[in-house]
């Protein structure tokens, strides 16, 4: 017999007792953090899986709302309910959904809230059922839907779900870090710096355009940088790998305009941070960027648009520049604790 089959044999014998260890050292785990989040007395629990940074938009977003809740006074447990538990938000299907429909049980009257962003079989480019997952969660469980564009709405409802009660409320970003104080100063008389970023690699990110505009750009009035991850190669553009958010903001005030080619993508957090350090965009016109974008930049359908907007772009900046107008992180903050019915609970306490 050889190794890898007695192996096989020894993981098969010892499976039926590994599973209920496993269950109920996740049991312990879940008592543990309700036990942590009673001493806490929370008002809102978030069910999340949050990443160390630098990481996706999704992580960077939630981490800035609850900062933002947090210096308001909002008492803020992760992944546990306790019995002074007001409100819950669970992020898309970034969760154990087990644990919190278990603990939901534990808990009447919380006001459930889920938030909802891309369609992933769209983003993605391929169907592994987690849309219909979050679309079992948002039924069994939400009391409302936050979503983060209008065109989540419409993606969900393109492939047969109906979000329950849904708010749109687009993302916003920390002011203290995105910001345009101490950009560069625009001018016609040296190189245009044009940027993108993007954690994901999937090519659905725009890595094959990017590559387009390796080879077609003017390089003799454009240069060009890529932060993040991708799986393309560049000759001419410059690849800087993914940067923690101070690191990022302060290279893209180094840069005038932001291109990007991301497919369904319900509302950019790349694009808005973008948009936030002052830089007019020009953008796919698909999922959510319109939103963001509106009058700050040009969407195309095609990459061969590309060359011609940016010289438009270059021809009206200051115009385009000028008519940046997005939410702002208090805002947004507003609108979710209104969402999660915890504005007046919060402004009774005095935060």
């Amino acid at each position: 017999m050889t190794e890898a089959v007695a192996g096989a044999g020894m993981r098969r014998t010892l499976r039926p007792v590994a599973r209920p260890l496993k269950r109920a050292l996740w049991r312990a785990r879940v008592e543990r953090d309700v036990r942590r989040a009673r001493a806490r007395n929370a008002d809102l629990a978030v069910f999340h899986e949050f990443a160390p940074p630098p990481a996706g938009g999704g992580h960077q977003t939630l981490a800035a709302i609850i900062r933002e809740m947090q210096r308001r006074g909002v008492r803020v447990e992760t992944n546990a309910l306790a019995p002074s538990t007001r409100a819950v938000l669970f992020n898309s299907f970034n969760f154990d959904f087990e644990r919190l429909e278990l603990l939901a049980r534990r808990v009447e009257g919380a006001r459930m809230v889920h938030r909802v962003g891309a369609v992933t079989s769209l983003y993605r480019g391929f169907d592994d059922g987690t849309d219909a997952r979050v679309a079992e969660v948002n039924r069994r469980l939400a009391h409302a839907t936050i979503a983060i564009s209008r065109a989540t709405i419409d993606m969900y409802r393109s492939i047969g779900f109906e979000l329950v009660e849904p708010r749109v409320i687009h993302n916003g970003t920390d002011p203290a870090i995105f910001h345009p104080h101490g950009r560069v100063r625009f001018s016609r008389d040296r190189k245009i710096r044009l940027v993108c970023s993007s954690w994901s690699d999937n090519p659905r990110k725009g890595g094959p355009t990017y590559r387009w505009l390796d080879e077609q750009l003017d390089w003799s009035r454009y240069e060009f940088t890529f932060v993040g991850n991708t799986q393309e190669r560049f000759e001419r553009i410059r690849h800087v790998p993914p940067l923690p958010s101070h690191e990022l903001a302060e290279l893209l005030r180094g840069h005038d305009v932001f291109v990007t080619a991301t497919e369904h993508d319900a509302y950019s957090n790349a694009l808005v941070e973008a948009l936030c350090c002052g830089l007019p965009a020009v953008y796919l016109d698909s999922g959510g960027s319109r939103e963001a974008v509106k009058d700050a930049g040009f969407g195309y359908a095609e990459r061969a648009e590309i060359p011609s907007l940016l010289d438009r772009l270059v021809d009206e900046y200051e115009e385009r520049q000028a008519a940046i107008s997005l939410p702002t992180l208090a805002e947004t903050v507003d609108r979710y604790l209104e969402t999660l019915g915890l504005h007046d609970h919060v402004g009774a306490r005095g935060g």
